[in-house]
């Protein structure tokens, strides 16, 4: 991408975290924001070359995440579709795919997912000072700051490079290491490589289905045809 381009989206970054209350170095808990937004959101299990979508109409969102998507990849799926639904001008709804070439617009969406869910300020932070006096960023760390900023293996070593706290040799070093095995050596939960969320829906979606059923708007029948909407079963307890 072009340097203009980057710091375009560091920019957006920023008062993006501003806006959402954000500081400029902690970690976004993703499920919180959507619910503070109040972005309709649905994780359901989808073909794998499908990350997920969002669409806007006026001021109402929707976001579709790919549950059978390790929950690392899901949190960059949500943070890139954030992008389309507050920071690109002219959003088209459209597949979020995961491989593939991309346009401007895509990458600075994928850049805008990089920066929002690992500032740079924070990240930093993460690394001791030794290792940072060196120059040399230690794998415990590397495996710390994907934890803590709860993403990928391979989006931590994007993130490092680009900051300059890697160099390409180093981060190739590094994609060596299999990722669950070394974690887990390392006492970290393996959850965040995992699928998961199957059937989530986060939002307000059912409570405004509760208000216009207590409102004797729509009728019982009614009302449970769009709680199955989303995914909730009547028979449950």
């Amino acid at each position: 991408m072009k340097a203009s381009l980057l710091n375009l989206v560091e920019s957006q970054v920023s008062k993006f975290r501003q806006m959402t209350g954000l500081s400029d170095s902690e970690a976004v808990n993703l499920k919180s924001l959507l619910f503070k937004l109040n972005v309709l959101t649905i994780y359901r299990p989808l073909s794998d070359d499908f990350s997920g979508m969002s669409l806007k109409s006026d001021d109402r969102r929707f976001m579709l995440v790919n549950s059978n998507h390790p929950r690392c990849r899901q949190h960059f799926t949500i943070a890139h579709e954030l992008y389309h639904l507050y920071i690109d001008p002219n959003p088209m709804p459209h597949n979020c795919m995961a491989e593939g070439k991309k346009n401007d617009v895509e990458q600075c969406a994928d850049a805008f997912a990089l920066m929002f869910l690992m500032p740079a300020d924070g990240v930093r932070q993460m690394i001791p000072d030794n290792e940072l006096m060196a120059g040399r960023v230690s794998l415990a760390s590397v495996l710390r700051i994907g934890h803590y900023f709860s993403v990928s293996y391979s989006a931590v070593l994007n993130r490092l490079y680009d900051l300059k706290l890697i160099d390409r040799n180093e981060r190739d070093a590094f994609r060596k290491y299999p990722v669950k095995k070394t974690a887990r050596e390392y006492g970290y939960d393996t959850a965040l490589y995992e699928p998961g969320n199957e059937n989530l829906v986060i939002g307000d979606f059912g409570e405004k289905a509760r208000r216009l059923f207590d409102g004797d708007k729509i009728s019982e029948g009614h009302y449970m045809e769009l709680l199955h909407k989303i995914g909730i079963n009547d028979s449950e307890d």
